[in-house]
């Protein structure tokens, strides 16, 4: 154990010295995740008190509060619980979908391969918006509808993703040399397939965080998300974050700045995992620094 805390110490500084937007992404997510978990205790109020109506950013009140007198900096805190719920559940479950769908088309073939993708692709020719709104039209706005609807949205490009990196690995001489010792379909999957193919998954989830809590954002905005009065960044946007933005801009504003910083945080570690992940892009930077 001693061992490998210096050597992971090692890896995370070189992490950093060479991929120095990839960290900050990560700052920004661990400051993120800091938000969600101990919203409680770093709130001043809870997200739905009444303190003081349409009041400036000040000492008291670092981003001022709205036109129910509410503190906009304690929802913004409470705001990226839901951020992170939403990102996090809807990444996992269209990741698990995306891989399931992306692996077993490929390995099977056929018949099966050929279903599966026009499948896929009829799910993929309609508006991603379109799509949405019209399952949480008929599913009715809530955590867990809105989960649903955006993992389903996901998961039909990614196991594109998935499906091409699984083909070009059975492609592999020990995929074959597997099956010729007597491995059966389950084991070649878990044991050769699957962890070969971990690293695109890994960036597909990390760079689909992002666009997640920006759709979450949109849907919340035109109010399809999260219903009042538990606050959304883009709720806060949207109703009298909108109305009131000439008169208090700070109500708009700093919602506005969380959901950019978040997207720009998720982008920013996911292109850097991509460098360090992606074998190609680490022979393509040996040799350029070679």
């Amino acid at each position: 154990m001693a061992r490998r805390l210096p050597r992971a110490a090692a890896l995370t500084l070189r992490f950093a010295r060479e991929k120095p937007l990839g960290t900050i992404g990560g700052v920004i997510i661990l400051g993120l995740l800091v938000m969600a978990v101990f919203a409680d205790r770093i709130a001043p109020y809870a997200y739905d008190e009444s303190i003081a109506r349409m009041k400036p950013p000040s000492a008291r009140f670092w981003m001022g509060t709205d036109n129910l007198g509410r503190d906009i900096w304690s929802r913004v805190v409470y705001g990226a619980r839901i951020s992170v719920t939403v990102g996090f559940a809807t990444v996992a479950l269209a990741t698990l979908i995306a891989t399931a769908i992306g692996i077993s088309s490929a390995y099977v073939g056929g018949a099966y391969d050929i279903v599966v993708q026009r499948v896929v692709d009829a799910w993929m020719s309609f508006p991603g918006l379109v799509i949405v709104l019209s399952l949480m039209a008929a599913l009715g706005p809530g955590l867990l509808n809105l989960i649903l609807a955006l993992s389903v949205l996901g998961a039909a490009g990614a196991s594109r993703v998935i499906r091409g990196s699984t083909l070009s690995l059975m492609q592999n001489p020990y995929i074959e040399a597997a099956r010729a010792i007597g491995a059966g379909h389950a084991r070649v999957i878990l044991c050769y397939v699957l962890p070969n193919v971990m690293a695109t998954i890994l960036i597909l989830a990390t760079i689909g965080l992002g666009t997640v809590i920006l759709a979450e954002a949109g849907l919340s905005f035109l109010g399809f998300g999260i219903p009042p009065p538990y606050p959304s960044w883009g709720g806060m946007l949207s109703g009298s974050g909108r109305t009131f933005m000439y008169y208090a801009p700070w109500m708009a504003l700093f919602p506005g700045v969380a959901i950019s910083l978040a997207v720009f945080g998720f982008n920013m570690l996911g292109d850097a995992l991509r460098d360090v992940l992606d074998p190609r892009l680490r022979g393509a930077g040996s040799v350029l620094r070679a």
